[in-house]
């Protein structure tokens, strides 16, 4: 059977949208906003690839707010489906994946209104109010969203398909399912090694469960207390090193209770436990400038010399500045300004100068705090004086991509001296410019395509990316903001 949605040959077409439809997103919009909505969604995937160059030139200087948080923004919308009543989004992030997780969200029942550039109106269901949803949820590129969303259906009384493009169909979900399985989850039908498409049925009332994570990982715990908000009692995660806490400090915005204590050796895990069936109430959302994001722009200042860049509101969360911490430790100039708080997380601006950098070596334990950041810090290794050697990156193989052989397979490309030992990848540099004039092979992942992108703006050669379509999954605004800083970034191959 054709699934809706696929080509007969069972891969996501390049016309195929979420449940729901994400043009329909746009509620009481002007007509034309609705179609720049629907302009964003969906990348393709099975297009032909779009080969983008990056070219060395002068100093980038400017201030700019990079775009909105994308693990809040993708909570933001499941909870809004979850709450009672309305709750308001301002500072989303408008890339693909964050709107897949929306489609999905309506598809279960939620009302949703695009009210304006980044901001957005949810009048949800409650626990336990969704409906099942009349096809598949298609999340395109949006692990994140569907691991998410997988942990809601889990525990609902709902049954949904989830699908997503061929880069989805690679990650594994099985540790996703593991645990709520034990809380009465059933899969109905899934891919080989328990990957999308998969059928997933929901119980009347999920099972609590003490549930110690087999890695540090946010996407399993947010996935078990999402569950768990339909159990009785309580739910508790034990993590050995603490991941991001975006979930824990949402669902205490909307009502839930929730504790967090130290644990583990040292005191670096932490067990959290959730009080089961809570009201949650729709509430307002300011959505902080992503950090992960603004890695780029923040790593190209250091990097292109004599350049001057000023990030604005970027979210300063303890657990999700750790390439802050490593490229401080590294030489680089950044200075925090205005320290203040938004929308229950601190943040700040950032004003960066081009540095000087230095091989550094990044302890094992402090990955759950920069996994996404390890591409563009491999990028920042290659124009340091020395070896940075960044320790216990397994995760980085389960990424859109195996990040972790994209991301030397780049370095390669562009004349860097690097060695992988175990999970351990490590970059020497020289204190200058890298040769570059490589063509990187992106495999789909937006973080691949930006952070080699990024290079090229500084290398002794231009860089290519071989398909730049997917970086709208999380920076849909990447190439002109780099472009008002400065950068020269153009279509296809150099020359």
């Amino acid at each position: 059977m054709t699934r809706a949605g696929s080509h007969g040959n069972g891969r996501p077409s390049r016309r195929a949208r979420p449940a729901g439809g994400l043009g329909n997103l746009s509620g009481a919009d002007t007509p034309q906003r609705s179609a720049r909505v629907r302009r964003k969604i969906p990348v393709s995937h099975d297009s032909e690839p779009q080969p983008v160059t990056a070219h060395p030139g002068g100093p980038l200087n400017g201030a700019l707010k990079p775009p909105g948080d994308k693990s809040i923004s993708h909570r933001a919308m499941i909870l809004g489906l979850l709450a009672i009543g309305e709750t308001r989004v301002e500072g989303l992030l408008e890339g693909d994946d964050v709107l897949r997780t929306a489609a999905a969200a309506k598809a279960l029942g939620a009302q949703i209104t695009r009210e304006g550039e980044g901001r957005w109106r949810i009048i949800g269901v409650g626990i336990g109010g969704m409906q099942d949803p009349a096809d598949v949820l298609d999340f395109g590129n949006a692990g994140t969203g569907s691991r998410l969303m997988m942990g809601v259906v889990g525990g609902q009384p709902v049954t949904a398909t989830f699908d997503g493009d061929a880069s989805l169909r690679k990650r594994p979900m099985r540790r996703i399912l593991d645990p709520i399985l034990k809380m009465g989850a059933q899969v109905v039908s899934e891919a080989e090694g328990g990957r999308v498409p998969l059928t997933l049925k929901g119980p009347r009332e999920a099972i609590p469960i003490r549930y110690e994570l087999p890695v540090a990982s946010a996407q399993i715990k947010s996935a078990v207390l999402l569950a768990g908000l339909n159990a009785p009692g309580t739910t508790t995660v034990i993590e050995k090193a603490a991941s991001r806490d975006h979930t824990e400090r949402m669902l205490r915005l909307f009502g839930a209770e929730v504790s967090v204590t130290p644990s583990g050796e040292g005191g670096h895990g932490r067990t959290v436990t959730l009080t089961g069936q809570p009201t949650l109430r729709g509430t307002d959302v300011i959505v902080p400038a992503d950090p992960s994001s603004a890695a780029f722009p923040l790593v190209a200042a250091l990097i292109v010399p004599g350049s001057e860049v000023t990030l604005r509101g970027v979210m300063m969360n303890p657990l999700r500045t750790g390439l802050i911490t490593t490229l401080v430790e590294m030489g680089a100039d950044i200075e925090r300004l205005d320290e203040r708080e938004e929308g229950g997380e601190t943040v700040a601006d950032l004003r960066v100068r081009a540095s000087r950098l230095k091989g550094v070596d990044v302890p094992a334990e402090r990955a759950p705090s920069m996994i996404d950041e390890y591409p563009i810090l491999a990028v920042a290794a290659a124009f340091a004086d020395g070896t940075t050697r960044m320790n216990g990156l397994h995760e980085l193989r389960v990424k859109e991509s195996d990040r972790l052989a994209a991301v030397a397979a780049g370095l390669a490309a562009n004349g860097v001296t690097y060695a992988i030992e175990g999970d351990d990848l490590i970059v020497t540099g020289n204190g200058g410019a890298p040769t570059g004039g490589g063509t990187v092979a992106t495999h789909l992942d937006h973080r691949i395509a930006m952070a080699f992108l990024v290079m090229g703006l500084a290398a002794g050669q231009p860089v290519t990316v071989d398909d730049g379509a997917m970086i709208a999954t999380s920076f849909p605004s990447f190439r002109p903001t780099m472009l008002a800083l400065g950068a020269r970034i153009e279509d296809g191959a150099a020359a």
